[in-house]
């Protein structure tokens, strides 16, 4: 399996520090943002990674990464179209790079969890695709799955609701099959002119195709100045 870690985005959140970095190489803990991924899927035994970003920052990321050896892994680059067409859309150009299953980081999303046991779960599934999901308390922010936990399924997924029917969000955690690719051909942009992955897992889940799990400890979207500081304050505590 290969790891993917989509870093591209224009960081507005972050703005004004984005407006010259992007922001997952923006600090945390003492490293780069992009240094925990990473080092998630090198502990999960993930060692051949796709970083996706845009050309802006392409440069900066293979000055700070290089190709890995560093890390002890494995980088490759590829660049996201330029019309920042959603994570869908940043996904897609990472086609040629999967030969069979997948995983796939947003390059903010932070996390304590032990990743290896969610893939070796996938790896086990005939087909499909696996979400890991986080209870919050601000569902409105994300993309809320509505659970069957009598059958352990997802229902569906609704992208930041207004009303929220539960508090489960779907992670940047994503585990896929290469169809995703053909997938995302098939789905149009949204309203704000992205290819929702929203859409993508819905289509996994009118498949009967798409599994979850739950992330047991500590996770964090880290794409606010708030949520930033948070992510410092949790890594420096830890270390």
């Amino acid at each position: 399996m290969k790891g993917i870690i989509l870093a591209g985005g224009k960081g507005t959140r972050l703005e004004p520090f984005t407006k010259l970095l992007n922001k997952h190489l923006l600090p945390v803990g003492g490293d780069p943002m992009i240094y925990w991924p990473i080092n998630k899927l090198k502990e999960a035994g993930i060692t051949d990674i796709l970083i996706v970003t845009n050309n802006q920052h392409l440069r900066s990321f293979q000055e700070i990464l290089g190709q890995g050896e560093e890390l002890g892994v494995k980088l490759s680059y590829t660049i996201q179209s330029e019309k920042g067409g959603g994570i869908a859309d940043a996904l897609a150009s990472a086609k040629d790079f999967v030969d069979d299953q997948c995983i796939v980081l947003l390059g903010d999303n932070l996390f304590d969890d032990d990743l290896r046991p969610y893939i070796n779960e996938f790896q086990n599934q005939p087909q499909g695709a696996k979400v890991l999901l986080k209870e919050v308390n601000d569902p409105e922010r994300y993309g809320i799955a509505l659970l069957d936990e009598v059958n352990h399924s997802i229902i569906s997924i609704v992208e930041k609701p207004k009303i929220p029917k539960s508090n489960f969000c779907v992670t940047g955690i994503y585990l896929y099959n290469k169809e995703v690719f053909d997938l995302i051909d098939l789905i149009k942009p949204s309203s704000r002119g992205e290819k929702e992955i929203t859409d993508i897992n819905n289509l996994y889940i009118k498949r009967k195709e798409l599994k979850f799990d739950i992330l047991k400890s500590w996770w964090l979207d880290a794409g606010t100045h708030e949520s930033l500081f948070k992510a410092n304050k949790h890594f420096y505590e830890r270390s």
